[in-house]
């Protein structure tokens, strides 16, 4: 087993987050992009959306096969090839002609993202000694919050400068790179014990999840919580590219810098859960994005910027905690748990638009800030509920330990 802060830990914990950066440029580079497109097409703001809704449903839906087909074949090779999958469709955008043939390779790029979302946290379950693996979760999601601000700023930034064609040919060059380098840094596996792959082992794994009620509360809380703060991101470019502030592409990608609050909440959650308790993490997190959301409400641009930083860091807080929450209690078919966290959180974002768009369309920004807090305090309810189911060691689903998390 990998040894915390060893040189085979770093390695594998860079390998990791370089490809966790792969995916999330890949995933949000048309985030900023959203306004100008739904100008050039001509379609509604809930079409558009579509661009970004399609990919992440497609990613969740792959992962309910990524995941258990990991536990049987391994993990490295479907995160090299998930990767090289997504570089490649990534340039196709690029030639895409009209909106069809964009989100039907939006919703294919989705599926090829998925591989290594899918299997990352349980590479690191099998390979990593236990003390180890708190840390890395922690960086490998400040490496999700940097891949979403680097296609975002690359995305708005290319797109603004030339055209999104150019800004999805150079992303899937750079995406190319990476591949090459991530394929080489990855260590070879030396802990993983493949099972046969059944159908009926599968299905019986994931429904063993779902039955564990400490592991649907933190599915629940990923998803919904994701539900919010991803399209939060989405509404607000089209607040700021309309009057008073009328933002082109290039200031709505550098807006998504914003997820640095994000990159520290994540690298911080494993040392703030050793002052609190996991559920005590998630609770702050959630507590801290409503703020922020409330913060957004003030007509300013330096306001609405302080207030998705904050709002990005409570909700990276709590999603490191909760993805870190499942690895742990999952004590067999991680991969499967895992997998199956991630698709209840992409679920969430891909349903979003439906839960916010009647907001958006009732009262513009402050609709979508008041549908926000509907469903926050949805997730804080799960988390205390969590803390106390937890703190009662009676009978747990299969797959799950009594221990209590701290």
């Amino acid at each position: 087993m990998i040894e915390v802060k060893s040189p085979a830990w770093w390695r594998a914990t860079l390998a990791l987050c370089l490809g966790s950066m792969l995916v999330f440029i890949n995933l949000y580079a048309p985030q900023p992009l959203l306004p100008d497109l739904r100008e050039s097409y001509q379609v509604s703001t809930l079409m558009i959306g579509l661009v970004m809704s399609l990919a992440t449903l497609t990613l969740a839906a792959s992962l309910l096969i990524y995941g258990p087909l990991s536990d049987a074949i391994g993990r490295g090779g479907i995160m090299r090839l998930s990767l090289l999958g997504a570089a490649l469709v990534t340039l196709m955008l690029a030639w895409a002609p009209n909106i069809d043939s964009l989100l039907v390779l939006r919703a294919v790029q989705g599926l090829a993202l998925g591989g290594l979302p899918a299997v990352a946290i349980a590479w690191m379950g099998d390979e990593f000694e236990p003390a180890a693996i708190a840390p890395a979760v922690g960086l490998y999601i400040a490496a999700n919050t940097l891949g979403g601000i680097g296609g975002r700023v690359l995305g708005g930034s290319i797109g603004d400068w030339q055209s999104p064609d150019i800004a999805f040919m150079c992303i899937g060059v750079i995406t190319l790179a990476g591949v090459v380098v991530f394929w080489r840094l990855l260590p070879p596996v030396t802990s993983f014990r493949p099972q046969s792959f059944r159908v009926s082992r599968a299905a019986g794994s994931l429904a063993g999840h779902l039955r564990n009620p400490l592991l649907l509360g933190a599915y629940l809380v990923g998803g919904l919580n994701f539900l919010v703060f991803i399209n939060q991101y989405s509404y607000m470019t089209f607040r700021l590219a309309d009057a008073p502030f009328h933002l082109d592409a290039h200031w709505l990608g550098l807006l998504f810098l914003t997820y640095l609050g994000g990159t520290l909440g994540s690298s911080l959650s494993a040392r703030v859960a050793s002052r609190l308790s996991a559920t005590g993490n998630m609770i702050a997190g959630i507590v801290i994005m409503m703020i922020g959301t409330a913060i957004t409400l003030l007509p300013v641009l330096a306001w609405i910027v302080v207030g998705l930083t904050i709002s990005a860091f409570g909700f990276f807080l709590c999603h490191a905690t909760a993805s870190g929450w499942v690895g742990r209690q999952a004590t067999q078919a991680r991969g499967s748990a895992s997998a199956l966290y991630l698709v209840f959180y992409y679920l969430g974002a891909s349903l979003g638009p439906l839960w916010m768009e009647p907001f958006w369309l009732w009262t513009r920004w402050p609709g979508i800030a008041l549908g926000s807090c509907l469903v926050l305090l949805i997730t804080l309810g799960l988390a205390i509920w969590l803390g106390i189911r937890q703190a009662r060691p009676t009978g747990l689903a299969t797959g799950c330990t009594t221990e209590v998390e701290r």
